[in-house]
């Protein structure tokens, strides 16, 4: 497996310090977390390892200053969480049916031991109580 190695070379007129390539990256990382396609062919499987290859390589486009701000506040709009939810629910909404309704008949299942054993345990001292 290839490692990036540290620190990553960068080319310093398009991404002028190490913060602007972390902040490139991670939004980069969030793009690709959703589905959308590398812009490069690499080895690599880890959606931040891809984004900051991608990034260090050039292939990425960014926005700074007043541009940036106002892109900023509309991707604020935006629920990266959901997206990926709902992504995940799509894949396979069969395998994870089938999941909630093995995981709630486990669930269910553990209560009712739970709440048996808890009887067993208080009865017996409210009835040692009821004697004293």
């Amino acid at each position: 497996m290839d490692i990036i190695s540290l620190p990553v070379e960068i080319d310093k007129k398009k991404i002028d310090g190490r913060y602007r390539l972390v902040m490139i990256a991670s939004q980069r990382a969030k793009e690709l977390s959703v589905g959308v396609k590398p812009k490069i062919q690499t080895k690599s499987k880890k959606v931040t390892a891809i984004a900051i290859e991608e990034a260090a390589m050039g292939k990425l486009e960014f926005l700074v200053g007043e541009e940036a701000v106002k892109a900023k506040e509309e991707a604020k709009k935006f629920d990266y969480r959901r997206l990926l939810e709902e992504k995940r629910r799509e894949a396979t909404p069969e395998e994870l049916t089938e999941l909630e309704k093995d995981l709630k008949v486990y669930l269910h299942e553990k209560e009712t031991m739970d709440k048996k054993a808890l009887e067993e345990l208080f009865g017996e001292k409210q009835e040692e109580g009821i004697e004293e």
